[in-house]
């Protein structure tokens, strides 16, 4: 028997593999993969096929690729379930391109390509990976390989994605590497990105919408009546219902926030982990709607305090690849409680 060795809250521990591994992912058919622990289903990562239509019966290809659901050790679902699962009574129908949790850009400038198919979103001057109304690009996922158990308590799988503008042009590609652990108070998702242009240079041009976002449940939410949700930000802002936007770490630069919510008596929280290691660090699109979103896109014109002044957008020659880290973390109780701190050290010293 072979075993590894994970470094966890500065703790060194042998674990043992294959036959003994507590988390797995596991492909359950041609365009879902699903994250276990035990016998408990942790995440769903749908890839492919095809979501059904905002507002009339059908279906149309699925835009990006979406984690749905995610569950927090006990038991509570910590993203929204529209527009997946319908029906729910008093659940908010808005943001039908805010799925759960997802990564992506709202404005990606291939230079030197026409765009026949522009954008009906008069502000996107390239391709809209974000929203999904008229003319989005979409992120089609092209190859998923066997999963790998690294470790008893750690899986992966690596997943390659092609960015096509409306005309099914092909202008970046992703590879994006999927690690599951887990951790004392929570479970763990990291995304390894790697994007290259193949064909021609890019510009991630400036729009506060993007890139690693997660939508929370409403009872999560600063908004919602009689709610008891809480944002902390990993830079010592806090901010509790009832609460309107602006809040204090929008648009502000910190290594992450967190986002909790209690439901019937239980609490637990969602968190985003930005890499300190990341060329480019992430500014917080934070709503009290709950949207929650790392973007290291965004500059001055996105409005984002923390990006004042700053103008030099993010840009991709032909044949270079940009590497991004993120974290997603589901947890137990409140943010003390979930050892969020703990656990954004524990990503970072992950390998």
């Amino acid at each position: 028997m072979r075993y590894f060795f994970v470094l966890l809250f500065g703790v060194s521990v042998s674990v043992a593999s294959a036959q003994d591994a507590t988390v797995k992912i596991v492909k359950k058919n041609d365009t879902t993969l699903e994250l276990r622990h035990g016998a408990d289903l942790v995440a769903s990562y749908q890839h492919g096929g095809t979501v059904k239509l905002e507002k009339a019966d059908g279906t149309k290809p699925l835009a990006k690729p979406f984690f749905y659901p995610l569950i927090a050790p006990n038991g509570m679902p910590v993203t929204r379930g529209w527009p997946m699962v319908r029906g729910k009574t008093g659940e908010t129908t808005d943001h039908f391109h805010q799925k759960s949790v997802w990564f992506c850009h709202g404005d990606v400038v291939p230079e030197g390509i026409e765009l026949k198919t522009k954008s009906s979103d008069k502000r996107v001057k390239g391709v809209d990976f974000w929203a999904e109304g008229k003319d989005h690009g979409r992120i089609v996922c092209t190859k998923v390989s066997e999963p790998e158990q690294l470790a008893a308590n750690h899986a992966k799988v690596a997943t390659v994605n092609e960015w096509r503008t409306p005309d099914d042009v092909t202008i970046l590609v992703e590879n994006r590497t999927i690690h599951f652990t887990t951790l004392p108070q929570g479970r763990l998702i990291v995304l390894d990105i790697e994007l290259t242009c193949p064909i021609t240079s890019v510009t991630f041009d400036d729009t506060k919408e993007g890139a690693m976002g997660v939508r929370v449940p409403d009872e999560f939410t600063l908004t919602r009546k009689g709610s008891e949700g809480v944002i902390t930000s990993s830079d010592g802002k806090t901010v509790k219902a009832p609460a309107r936007d602006n809040l204090p770490m929008w648009g502000h630069f910190a290594d992450w926030n967190d986002y909790v919510g209690t439901v019937e008596g239980k609490t637990a929280g969602l968190a985003v982990f930005d890499d300190a290691k990341n060329p480019h660090r992430s500014a917080w699109h934070t709503r009290a709607y709950g949207l929650m979103a790392a973007n290291p896109f965004a500059r001055e014109a996105s409005g984002f305090p923390g990006m004042k002044d700053k103008t030099e957008l993010v840009k991709l020659k032909k044949g270079e690849t940009l590497k991004l880290r993120y974290g997603i973390y589901a947890h137990t109780g409140t943010t003390a409680e979930g050892k969020v701190a703990e656990a954004y050290k524990a990503f970072s010293e992950m390998k």
